[in-house]
């Protein structure tokens, strides 16, 4: 029986720019930290790499905003339709508020002008690359918050809901019309199923997966 498979977490950038000899500096750029870089000349190129092997567990996208077939800005949006987490730091020969501001509301993480400071383009990726790592942490969070969630019979919840309305067991007896006593086992009962020992681990939980 095959095990699921391992997540891959060490970070992978993908560099989009049409510009070999820029295309390879900023490779070998990135590879002086440790990072590994996989090189497109368009955006063409890695839409097909993503079709066959699918994004990385961890990474970022690095793309030139001025590309033959699709942009940049235009890429960094097909991505985002299909799916694709990666953070987005945009490249422009042609700095321009007007591409930067597109950039940020079609939420960008960065958005260099070349030529480009080696500091701050190593600076800015790693940044992404946190930026990632935060996501997918939450997202990994807040998926195994509903899981739990998911045990809770329906009055669990509506004991659940009370405590977070910050009511006491008899309170929410009168409010539910049923006992103390019952209220308290279905306390100690959503505490068990939720795999929480205090009040602040039920919070954290039910907000994680936004029971609300």
């Amino acid at each position: 029986m095959t095990g699921a498979a391992t997540p891959n977490l060490e970070p992978t950038v993908y560099l989009v720019d049409d510009d070999d000899a820029v295309r390879d500096a900023l490779a070998f750029l990135l590879s002086t930290v440790g990072l590994t870089v996989r090189t497109f000349p368009d955006g063409l190129a890695l839409e097909r790499a993503l079709d066959a092997e699918g994004p990385p567990d961890i990474g970022c996208l690095l793309l030139d905003i001025r590309m033959p077939h699709i942009s940049g800005l235009h890429l960094q949006v097909r991505l985002q339709d299909r799916g694709v987490d990666l953070p987005v730091i945009l490249l422009t020969g042609h700095a321009d508020v007007d591409l930067c501001r597109r950039a940020f509301r079609q939420g960008a993480a960065d958005f260099l002008s070349k030529p480009v400071d080696e500091t701050e383009l190593l600076e800015a990726v790693q940044r992404a690359v946190r930026q990632h790592l935060r996501g997918r942490a939450r997202h990994a969070a807040s998926q195994q918050a509903r899981e739990r969630l998911a045990r809770l019979t329906a009055r669990e919840h509506d004991v659940l809901r009370s405590l977070l309305d910050g009511q006491t067991s008899k309170q929410a007896a009168r409010t539910l019309g049923i006992s103390t006593r019952t209220v308290e086992t279905h306390r100690a009962s959503l505490f068990t199923k939720l795999e929480a020992d205090s009040l602040a681990g039920v919070i954290r939980i039910a907000l994680a997966g936004e029971e609300v």
